[in-house]
């Protein structure tokens, strides 16, 4: 039943244009064709990633983070209650009212002490400065180092100029040395991007970020399969244009630099706009959905790669929609609440015990343009991409 499902899945009216079979892409006369099992390396280095990773958070980002002060909130812990604990674990983090005044009867507490427990309880499983700071430092020092590696190995192809030679001689193209590493890294990358998921730092776009990795995952696996090499390396490097940019203004917006942190989202905004709402739908769409018709009927493996093209635009627009209201409220000068990230909840009692705490312990229980609230900044693309 194994091998029945596999000739299935392989078979090559899936996944190659008619009189074609996957003999065609074995290497002939010296020249180089991507396999299936090429990619098998990506696992091991998804883990080596996440190694590295762990590195440069500890050595890097964090010794980076005491040069540019970042500074954490200083929180109030909520107090240790068995009764309040078990609710919050098994029931609800935000409880009804009617729920608050049986608690309360449970535990002799006021409704107001009960609701401050549970918002200082909230405030507690929400991710500290430091370490938004560092992942956001990693993200940044990988997209820019991959960018950068992606302009490399396409800059000088005349396909890069010319996409309509990205289907010259489809699908017998030569597999070069620069582009099956930039395939493998990227590929071990958002592969640690997905096994650590669960430890990243969670946002409101939780589920359209898992799309992402996922259907980009399958976007670089599935063009390594069928030789779309030249497409998935201009996606890739499309991706990383502006993903490199968001992550340092998160940076900045966490060390308290409000100025660079704005300057960075108004040049990030704009090459976002252009990457994926411009270049990619009316430069890399149009390349993979109408110049392979040129060359050949429409098969199975073109209709599912651009599937997952759009799916990808569809993230963009949803993604562009956040910058755009944003960017509106930043010219017109309005304060701007962060739309994706969570904010510490705070009344007005508890602001005055905080900056008592603040007083004795020297922080400051404010942290700069984290307060602006930019739907981007204070939360992960490729992109990325």
């Amino acid at each position: 039943m194994f091998q029945t499902l596999y000739n299935y899945f392989w078979w090559d009216r899936l996944w190659l244009p008619a009189n074609l079979t996957w003999a065609d892409l074995e290497i002939e006369d010296g020249r180089v064709h991507a396999k299936a099992s090429d990619l098998y390396i990506t696992f091991p280095f998804a883990f080596v990633f996440l190694l590295l990773r762990h590195l440069f958070e500890m050595y890097v980002a964090t010794p980076l983070a005491g040069l540019l002060n970042v500074k954490d909130k200083v929180q109030l812990k909520a107090t240790p209650n068995p009764v309040l604990e078990t609710f919050y674990s098994s029931s609800s983090k935000h409880p009804k009212q009617v729920d608050i005044e049986a608690l309360s009867k449970k535990c002799s507490y006021t409704a107001r002490q009960v609701e401050r427990w549970f918002r200082r309880r909230r405030n507690q499983d929400r991710p500290s400065t430091l370490k938004k700071f560092r992942e956001a430092s990693w993200r940044f020092t990988f997209y820019l180092l991959a960018f950068i590696a992606g302009m490399s190995v396409i800059a000088d192809k005349p396909w890069f100029y010319d996409l309509e030679r990205v289907w010259d001689g489809y699908p017998i193209q030569t597999l070069l040395p620069s582009q099956y590493w930039y395939y493998v890294i990227e590929l071990s990358f958002y592969w640690s991007l997905l096994f650590s998921v669960a430890s990243d730092v969670k946002r409101k776009d939780f589920t359209e970020q898992i799309i992402h990795h996922v259907a980009t995952l399958i976007l670089i696996t599935f063009s390594w399969y069928t030789n779309y090499i030249r497409a998935g390396t201009l996606v890739m490097a499309l991706h990383d244009a502006s993903d490199y940019l968001l992550e340092s203004a998160k940076m900045f917006n966490y060390a308290g630099w409000k100025n660079t942190c704005n300057y960075l989202f108004i040049v990030f905004s704009v090459v976002f706009i252009i990457s994926r709402l411009i270049i990619f739908p009316f430069w890399i769409l149009h390349c993979t959905v109408i110049y392979p018709l040129y060359m050949y009927p429409p098969f199975f493996g073109y209709y599912f790669f651009n599937s997952m093209m759009i799916t990808l635009q569809c993230l963009h627009i949803f993604w562009a929609y956040y910058i755009l209201r944003m960017a509106h409220k930043f010219i017109t000068g309005n304060v701007v609440k962060d739309e994706r990230s969570d904010h510490d909840e705070t009344d007005s009692t508890e602001e005055e015990e905080e900056e008592k705490v603040g007083a004795t312990t020297g922080h400051s229980t404010k942290n700069g343009p984290l307060s602006n609230g930019h739907p981007l900044l204070n939360n992960n693309h490729r992109k990325a991409d």
